[in-house]
């Protein structure tokens, strides 16, 4: 028998412009509840197959979750191909097409979702590459109890629309002001991720004094997580996976015990 009920939903967002609608996938157990809620956000290439299998493995712990499509203003539904052409779209639209406070507007309205349509109440948040980046940044501005950051890139500088007017970094005392707990994960040769925007994460999130953990993993570079990319490390993805397990529990699960 089947045990997780699945769904697409169109979600309403409320811009500074106006109402948007947002397309999402959501998971959850076809048993119990309430769950505690989990936003999973995607990689450049969109809500792929790799992403919904994440939100899948996400709610077989008990949770529900929720992937939402952050393209649904410029590309609603695309999916990307994990090869040179995919990776050009996905850069070309989510380093320029995603704006910070929409993609924030994004998540809240992910977050009321799950609070209004499944009555979570704590709500913990997942993150991909540039997913690992709006992670990231939500968690200096909304109420997440949990982020788990895979190698969110671009966070110390500018180079990107997420990561402006200051860099994403600038607001990493957000994270500790919303008493939540943040777990960063990047392998040492990870080109998104350099040594030295690293260290200043590293530094950044020690300064702010909240409840966080950098883990990087030697060897493994960009991606590691993903089964889809040649990049994937069975032995760095497994282990990453447990430490967030914990942190889900740890953080979350709370909430309905």
């Amino acid at each position: 028998m089947e045990e997780l009920i699945r769904d697409n939903v169109d979600i309403e967002v409320l811009d500074d412009g106006g109402l948007s609608s947002m397309g999402a996938y959501v998971v959850r157990p076809k048993e119990g509840g309430p769950f505690s809620g989990v936003v999973v956000a995607m990689e450049i290439f969109g809500v792929t197959a790799h992403i919904r299998d994440i939100t899948e493995r996400v709610a077989r712990l008990g949770y529900v979750a929720i992937a939402p499509d952050f393209y649904h203003r410029v590309a609603p539904g695309v999916e990307l191909a994990y090869d040179e052409e995919g990776r050009r779209k996905g850069l070309e639209l989510g380093m320029n097409d995603l704006q910070r406070d929409e993609v924030l507007h994004d998540v809240a309205a992910a977050m009321k979702h799950l609070k209004d349509e499944h009555n979570a109440n704590k709500i913990g948040m997942l993150g991909f590459s540039l997913g690992g980046h709006i992670a990231y940044l939500a968690a200096t501005q909304l109420d997440l109890a949990a982020t788990a950051v895979f190698y969110g890139g671009w966070i110390a500088n500018g180079e990107i629309a997420l990561s402006r007017p200051e860099p994403t970094l600038a607001l990493t005392p957000g994270i500790a002001a919303h008493d939540g707990r943040l777990l960063f994960f990047a392998g040492d040769h990870d080109h998104a991720v350099p040594n030295a925007d690293r260290e200043q994460i590293i530094g950044a999130l020690r300064a702010a004094g909240g409840r966080h953990e950098v883990v990087v993993y030697p060897g493994r570079t960009h991606g590691f997580f993903c089964d889809a990319r040649d990049t994937f490390d069975e032995e760095a993805a497994g282990d990453a996976w447990q430490r967030v397990r914990r942190l889900l529990d740890d953080e979350l699960l709370s909430a309905e015990r």
